[in-house]
């Protein structure tokens, strides 16, 4: 029982050294890897081999699905693309599992030692994060010599050898087997690892290459799980992925004896052996598939077909799950979800005139609802933006963590303010059919416009941090105050001149002024982070005091 139990606790090693060093790849390197699978997308040849160096790197094919599902979900690359990324990312780890079988025993303690004096002494900065991969690194080696020493005294046990001579293989058994332990160790990589000890000591060669089968099936049923609450679009690289594994595991059981005779009398060694097998059968997935990503593309979206009414103002498009382990990735995948929460203000926004103009009932209640997209972005935004780990950002990023949360404060201030103008509009002009003067609707239209074009700056200074566009739109809080001020006085005026068409929409005209102005405040403070960041605002509006002369 003792001897289980080592063994047990040196798979659950490997299977954390494997999760630190694809946390900490992602970490260091996440923004430069997406860059390249973003970049590569040419031909499925240049995909097919950026997706073998980021997983070779990350070791995990499930984290690539992940990364290039988010792309698909986005449309930033084709389906047809993103399968051929697949197709290298599980030839990317077939090559890892090829390097460690080699003896890397003596690499062990020095990539520990160097990595906790790294990790403890620059914690939460690059160098700390490299110091995370090396402790990764050296566990995971430092498994495999348990893993080793473990097998060879359970296998001493009279028990556990009478059980083993009465076994037989049964190869769909022991693919079953090796896609539950890949599912449940959530790495392939660490079951085709454990697979090569066993057929060294324990199973035979035969066993270890159905659970290596397994192991290819199981990392991709871990991608469409891990996948299976994201949207369609994204659902559906890890679905035609394992189409090809499926389609790969049914074809390698009548090639396996065919693959031994040519590959045997060069290499005697079963756990050399096994992971060649590794490596030979995820290349012959590459091969025959490379060339049918685009019939693959159109099965399963027919499949997974696109659900009517999931446009993108729906629901939140750039929240990727898996950007979470890298936290600089996380914040811009915020920062653009913040950017579309603003479109959907700026749809609002737009609406407005377009309903005084036609007197359109329905179209302002549509816009209206679509306040209820803002609140929800801003709460997915939130949600998202406090799973975040604050200790690992820099910084920079820290800073930039408080700004998306005050941007998505406004965007959703602006949208409930729209919202109540737009119900004013109906009750107090539309339903009672009153119209504005020809000089109170040149006001409105020039105070619309201006708001416009200070949102759309307000967006770029989110966007960018420019210090001179973050003051122009403080600049511009100034101006549109005078104006309404102007405009207000103005409606005054008409109103002692006895107009009757000022008259009858009086209220309506002074409230929807002051409410643009209201809008127009809430645009203006994006620009006070920048500002305060850069050192440039001024810490009180109020004059200095004058001196005031002594009475005698």
């Amino acid at each position: 029982m003792r001897h289980l139990l080592d063994l047990l606790a040196a798979v659950a090693l490997l299977v954390w050294g494997t999760h630190l060093v694809r946390s900490g790849v992602l970490r260091v390197f996440g923004s430069n890897l997406r860059q390249i699978l973003a970049t590569s997308m040419g031909n499925r040849f240049s995909a097919a081999l950026s997706g073998l160096a980021v997983t070779a790197l990350v070791q995990s094919s499930t984290a690539t699905a992940l990364i290039t599902g988010s792309f698909v979900g986005r449309g930033l690359i084709a389906l047809p693309a993103a399968l051929a990324v697949m197709l290298g990312a599980d030839i990317g780890t077939s090559v890892m599992a090829v390097v460690f079988s080699f003896d890397l025993s003596w690499l062990s303690p020095l990539c520990i030692f160097t990595g906790v004096a790294l990790f403890i002494s620059r914690q939460g900065t690059v160098p700390g994060d490299v110091g995370r991969i090396l402790i990764g690194l050296g566990l995971m080696l430092l498994a495999l010599q348990l893993v080793t020493g473990s097998t060879n005294q359970l296998t001493q046990n009279p028990a556990v050898q009478l059980m083993l001579e009465s076994l037989s293989s049964d190869r769909l058994l022991e693919i079953l087997v090796g896609a539950t332990l890949a599912v449940l160790a959530y790495s392939s990589l660490a079951v085709v690892l454990l697979a090569a000890t066993l057929a060294l000591q324990v199973v035979g060669l035969d066993v270890a290459l159905g659970l290596v089968l397994g192991a290819n099936l199981g990392s991709g049923l871990m991608a469409v799980v891990t996948t299976a609450r994201s949207g369609v679009s994204a659902r559906r690289v890890p679905v035609g992925n394992l189409l090809f594994k499926v389609m790969g595991v049914l074809i390698a059981p009548w090639l396996i004896p065919l693959w031994l005779r040519g590959v045997q009398p060069l290499v005697q060694d079963p756990a050399t052996l096994t992971v060649l097998f590794h490596l030979s059968f995820n290349l012959m997935v590459g091969l025959i598939f490379i060339g049918l990503t685009q019939p693959v593309a159109r099965l399963v979206e027919k499949l997974l077909p696109t659900p009517d009414g999931n446009g993108p103002l729906n629901r939140p498009n750039h929240l990727d799950p898996s950007a979470l382990a890298t936290p600089s990735l996380a914040i811009s995948c915020a920062a653009r979800e913040a950017l579309h929460q603003a479109d959907v203000v700026e749809t609002m926004l737009r609406g407005v005139i377009t309903v005084i103009r036609s007197n359109d009932l329905k179209l302002a209640q549509d816009l209206r609802k679509l306040d209820d997209t803002v609140d929800s972005l801003y709460s997915a935004i939130k949600y998202y933006l406090t799973k975040i780990s604050r200790q690992q950002l820099s910084e920079e990023e820290s800073r930039r963590w408080t700004d998306i949360i005050s941007f998505t404060i406004n965007m959703e201030q602006i949208g409930d303010t729209v919202e109540r103008v737009l119900l004013d509009i109906e009750e107090k002009k539309i339903r009672k059919g009153r119209e504005f003067s020809e000089a109170g609707m040149a006001e409105i239209v020039e105070l619309h416009a201006r708001l416009l074009d200070n949102l759309r700056l307000g967006m770029s200074v989110f966007l960018n941090g420019n210090v001179r566009d973050a003051q122009r739109l403080l600049e511009e809080k100034v101006r549109f105050r005078d104006m309404e001020r102007e405009y207000a006085a103005a409606h005054l005026q008409r109103l002692s001149g006895m107009s009757m068409l000022s008259m009858d929409t009086s209220a309506l005209h002074l409230d929807m002024i002051s409410d643009l102005k209201r809008i127009n405040s809430h645009i203006c403070s994006i620009a006070y982070p920048i500002l305060d960041s850069a050192g440039v605002l001024a810490p009180s509006r109020l004059r200095a005091p004058t001196a005031t002369p002594e009475r005698p």
